[in-house]
């Protein structure tokens, strides 16, 4: 279903409106960020309550329970949280430290909290004496709340009482995601009616989880902190914001926040850097095996008239060589190894060459649970290596500067460094003691060294990146795919999946797939999907969807992907070999083609407007940059405004007419 609508009337109007345009004043600065324009000012505390003023209105509140609501300026009372799920005890006295802050305390929990107005939010920060854990905020519980914002990949829009996601194969009830690494930024929201919704950010993300409820059929959403020393988690952070309910909305929030702290990245910059990082412009992806890896794979491509391309190899036996990384550079194209400092096994008994290490790196560096026991590695190989022990050993016997220098003696320009970006930490208390804070620093900064080796630079990808680490790399792989549980446990069935062989073309990546009705409906259906991570972070790093999952492995999605892709303004990525570009070679080239000016018109300026045209939500519609480029896509099956269905429209800045794909019509 789409987002619960009275009327077509109805969804025009929630349509058409700018995010955050009831309360927030945009404007698009010169770091493509949304700025909000901010008036200061705060009322005084009245007994029990604190209230502050915040964009759009007023922020109330009540510190003997932690729940807050806001008076809007049109006069509506909305609620943004619930009382506290924990039981908080009494508050001390509530003590004003400025015209806009307050803070106050919960004794017997060992809890001080303060309360400010930050750039027209309502910010929160509660810091914990002792080791506990507080459930809050609690949120969904307005009348008024028809959906709910999620960045689980991409994005998705889900109606608050939709029982595909309350009940049915795709529900959320009774699931908990770790801020930290489930969602693919710190953040979630609702749309609470017509033109009002409510953006929620937790900078504290380690350890805080976000859980899904559903009394009444609603779906309703409560964070829990752990407040814990040995994890350096005792401080928790909230910051709320009124929005205009786009659907968008709380990414536009959490860009502007980025920005406001200096920690949004700028592809532009990047690009000044190191001038090969412009080479992603323009540019799909794709894995490559067989033939696909050589010098004759790359001139077929070049051939069949593909301009700009990221080429990926893993690091089995057959890496690409010299000849095939020369031919690719001359192509214009940028190309690279797949690496992963995260795995050891024995050097004598490793099952690929990344996991492997010189000397005693296996065992010594493994990550140790508290018992002294390893961490077991991913699919039960080997064990999680620690980001600290790396760092402790690096300036005497240079594992990673050794490593990166080998793999990219080939002449390769790019790197792709697999899990680092994600949020995947790990805490050890082994010799080479870390917190999960620690491993995040411990991997940015080994991030921060190859994109930065050599002369000119690696040009620096990773896995579904987390948002802390968009300044440090330029692309991304896999935080376009809203995965859902079940695409887990389809890959772990070999037969239906596809198998890690033939070498030269694994099944894994080849054999296309149909996947279940539900698991389509939870990843795919358009009516659902939102681009919140395009929203937060376009113009500061590439991203396109998980590599296993390449443009061709899921034949029934292919329409609806590359209109996403073209309506987000990302890249499609591919596994490709001998066979595959023979059959899907000029296919590929056409998308390109396609893709290709407008991406380079606008990979580097900012989501800026986000619209649903139709009352289906079938017709959408973005704009990036000051109108650099406007995309219409019609996912559904009759025409919009001579629009055909299954096709896009988009139109650079200065067109006399808009460019149309209909992808359908390719394959």
């Amino acid at each position: 279903m789409p987002t619960k609508i009275s009327s077509p009337g109805h969804a025009r109007r929630r349509s058409e409106t700018r995010f955050l345009a009831l309360s927030v004043a945009l404007a698009v600065t010169a770091a493509g960020a949304t700025a909000y324009a901010f008036t200061a000012g705060a009322e005084q505390p009245h007994g029990s309550r604190v209230e502050l003023a915040v964009h759009g209105g007023t922020a109330v509140v009540d510190t003997a329970t932690l729940a807050v609501r806001a008076r809007t300026r049109d006069g509506r009372d909305l609620t943004l949280s619930a009382a506290s799920g924990t039981d908080l005890g009494a508050p001390g006295p509530v003590t004003r430290t400025g015209g806009d802050r307050a803070r106050w305390s919960y004794p017997e929990r060992g809890i001080d909290v303060s309360a400010r107005t930050d750039h027209g939010r309502l910010s929160l920060r509660l810091k914990a004496h002792r080791d506990t854990s507080v459930s809050w905020p609690v949120t969904g519980t307005d009348a008024g709340a028809s959906a709910l914002q999620l960045p689980r990949g991409e994005g998705l829009d889900v109606p608050v009482d939709d029982a595909f996601w309350t009940t049915g194969k795709g529900a959320l009830g009774g699931s908990t995601l770790d801020m930290s690494e489930g969602l693919t930024l710190p953040l979630w929201g609702y749309s609470l009616g017509t033109g009002t919704g409510v953006s929620y950010l937790t900078p504290t993300d380690i350890g805080t989880t976000l859980g899904f409820s559903t009394p009444g059929g609603r779906l309703r959403t409560t964070a829990e902190h752990a407040f814990d020393a040995g994890e350096g988690t005792r401080d928790y952070a909230v910051s709320f914001a009124l929005t205009d309910g786009n659907a968008v909305a709380p990414a536009a929030d959490y860009r502007s926040y980025l920005a406001e702290r200096g920690q949004l990245g700028s592809l532009k910059r990047k690009i000044e850097k190191n001038p090969a990082t412009g080479k992603l412009l323009g540019a799909f992806h794709a894995y490559t095996w067989g033939e696909a890896r050589t010098a004759q794979g790359v001139e077929r491509l070049r051939k069949l008239g593909v301009d700009r391309m990221w080429l990926g190899y893993d690091a089995g036996p057959d890496p690409m060589d010299k000849a095939a990384v020369s031919a690719a550079r001359r192509a214009g194209y940028l190309v690279g190894p797949y690496d992963s400092f995260d795995n050891g096994q024995p050097e004598d008994d490793a099952d690929n060459p990344a996991s492997a290490w010189p000397g005693t790196v296996y065992p010594d560096f493994c990550v140790r649970r508290a018992d002294g026991t390893p961490q077991t590695g991913f699919g039960g190989r080997g064990c999680y290596l620690s980001s600290q022990a790396f760092e402790q050993a690096e300036k005497e016997h240079h594992y990673l500067a050794d490593r990166t220098r080998s793999v990219v003696s080939n002449g390769a320009d790019s790197y792709f460094l697999d899990v680092d970006a994600t949020g995947e930490l790990f805490r050890d208390a082994a010799s080479h003691p870390m917190t999960k804070a620690g491993d995040r620093k411990n991997r940015l900064a080994r991030m921060k060294r190859i994109a930065e080796y050599g002369e000119d630079g690696l040009v620096l990808g990773s896995e579904t990146a987390q948002p802390w680490a968009n300044k440090a790399i330029a692309f991304d792989h896999g935080a376009g795919t809203p995965a859902a549980d079940g695409l887990w446990a389809l890959q772990k069935d070999r037969e239906k999946w596809g198998a890690y062989y033939p070498e030269t073309g694994p099944k894994f990546f080849f054999k296309p797939v149909e996947l279940p009705a539900d698991l389509a409906k939870a990843m795919y259906d358009p009516r659902y999907r939102v681009p919140l991570y395009e929203t937060a972070l376009h113009g500061s790093l590439v991203n396109t969807e998980r590599w296993e999952i390449g443009y061709e492995k899921l034949p029934d999605q292919k329409k609806d992907r590359a209109l996403l892709a073209m309506l987000y303004n990302t890249p499609l990525n591919y596994v490709l070999d001998g066979p595959s570009l023979k059959a899907h070679g000029a296919e590929l080239a056409a998308l390109q083609k396609y893709f290709e000016p407008l991406h380079k018109a606008s990979g580097t300026e900012p989501l800026t407007s986000y619209r649903r045209l139709s009352a289906d939500s079938a017709v959408q519609r973005t704009v990036f940059g000051r109108g650099t480029l406007t995309v219409t896509a019609n996912f559904g099956t009759k025409a919009y405004e001579g629009l055909p269905g299954g096709c896009v429209d988009a139109r650079l800045k200065g067109d006399d007419a808009p460019r149309r794909l209909c992808p359908a019509e390719l394959g």
